[in-house]
């Protein structure tokens, strides 16, 4: 029996069982449409997860002042680390490997008062660099320039829900608030920051001001913290060295005193979420994979009906020459044919499915935010193709395999002579 012979018998077989088969290829169908659907999701959840977290900072790294655990540069230990403005300045000049650098000064529970209106909020006094350190994305206007910050300039970049306390629907932008009975034009309107992690007030409910003009709310000499970010992630570690070698020449104290001076890198808080991540990604994998292998019991269980269903037919097959691989070979095309386009038929109803849920609500609504940024987005997976179209064929050979063996060990004349 030729090659094709061989397939034409199976295809035939498939044909006159054709309500099982269908059956069969939709069971195994829906496993596939199910582990690629669930790992879409697992994708889409760890993305918006991530978007989230790095929306206080894409590489922020915040430094506050300590206290000393040893003595060094004449200073006794418990000596307190103050920042200073010019330290910033110094780190500026000394750093080359920090591409973005702010102070922070925080001036809180303000009084902002827009007609009828008034509120207590967190004004932070920072520098321009500061915009692109945190991921500020405006909204509507512009971010703090460098002039205003030299002219101390009295205009104001408003979070999305400061706005919208004190406008309400009206664009704040060109408008005017009363901050601590001192006049501010509003310049800018940050865009909704979902955003999950954050250092003191969530941005989307602060003020912020050129750092010079906070001068008329409290000494500016010296900030509460220092923001900055690296010019490329491979040289964060040894930017940060540099910075604490740097406050400890500046400061004198030990640059290997971790206890001196407070660095926070925020990056590394994104283990945590990587780790959450994948072990949902995995969770929804193995059920998707549980799916799939329950798919594959009942194709192996069909297999063996149609191998006991047609023994009569495979002892007439071997009478008439047919060899034992000839008959492994057909029971294995069938469950291959099977599971192939039962895996196709899976792919298709994932993508059908995936494409007309789009995106499902996640932190969006928490933040009223509807850009969708925080939002779980899904769509099919390259690998997830690719992974249940491998597990599926070696389904497929499994379950077709110890069926087809039986078949091919059937002595012929035992064969003809079942009922």
């Amino acid at each position: 029996m030729t090659l094709s012979g061989i397939l034409g018998e199976s295809m035939a077989a498939l044909r006159f069982n054709r309500q099982r088969s269908i059956l069969t290829m939709l069971t195994l169908g829906w496993g596939v449409s199910c582990f690629v659907i669930l790992y879409s999701y697992g994708e889409g959840f760890s993305t918006a997860l991530k978007t989230s977290f790095q929306a206080v900072g894409q590489d922020l790294i915040l430094v506050f002042g300590g206290q000393t655990s040893n003595q060094a540069g004449g200073e006794r230990a418990g000596h307190r680390i103050r920042i200073e403005l010019d330290d910033v300045a110094a780190i500026r000049d000394s750093v080359p490997m920090i591409t973005a650098i702010s102070p922070e000064a925080l001036v809180r529970n303000a009084m902002v008062v827009r007609g009828y209106r008034q509120q207590n909020l967190t004004i932070r006094a920072v520098e321009s660099p500061y915009g692109r350190v945190r991921n500020m994305t405006l909204a509507e206007g512009r971010w703090l320039s460098p002039e205003d910050d030299i002219t101390r300039a009295r205009v104001a970049v408003i979070g999305s829900k400061a706005a919208e306390k004190l406008f309400g629907e009206i664009n704040p932008v060109g408008e005017y608030v009363t901050i601590k009975g001192t006049q501010f034009q509003i310049v800018g309107l940050l865009k909704t920051k979902t955003q999950i992690s954050n250092y003191n007030t969530p941005d989307n409910q602060c003020l912020f001001i050129p750092y010079q003009t906070a001068s008329m709310f409290r000494n500016i000499k010296y900030p509460d913290n220092f923001v900055w970010t690296p010019a490329n992630p491979i040289f964060r570690a040894q930017a940060v060295r540099e910075v604490r070698a740097t406050m400890a020449r500046l400061h004198n104290f030990s640059s290997n005193d971790e206890r001196a001076l407070e660095v926070i890198v925020f990056n590394e808080f994104m283990k945590i979420i990587d780790v959450m991540s994948l072990a949902l990604q995995v969770l929804l994998g193995l059920i998707g994979a549980m799916t799939l292998a329950i798919g594959g019991v009942g194709l192996t269980n069909i297999m063996l009906v149609s191998v006991t269903q047609r023994t009569r037919e495979i002892g007439v097959l071997k009478s008439i020459g047919a060899t034992r691989g000839e008959i492994l070979l057909q029971f294995l095309f069938e469950a291959m044919v099977i599971v192939t386009v039962g895996g196709a038929v899976g792919v298709v109803i994932a993508w059908a499915a995936t494409a007309g849920i789009g995106t499902l609500p996640l932190l969006g609504p928490l933040f009223k935010d509807e850009s969708g940024q925080g939002d779980i987005h899904l769509k099919i997976s390259g690998f997830a193709v690719v992974t249940s179209t491998l597990v599926l064929e070696v389904v497929g050979v499994v379950a077709g395999l110890l069926p087809a063996l039986k078949a091919s060990r059937l002595d012929p004349i035992d064969a003809l002579r079942y009922e």
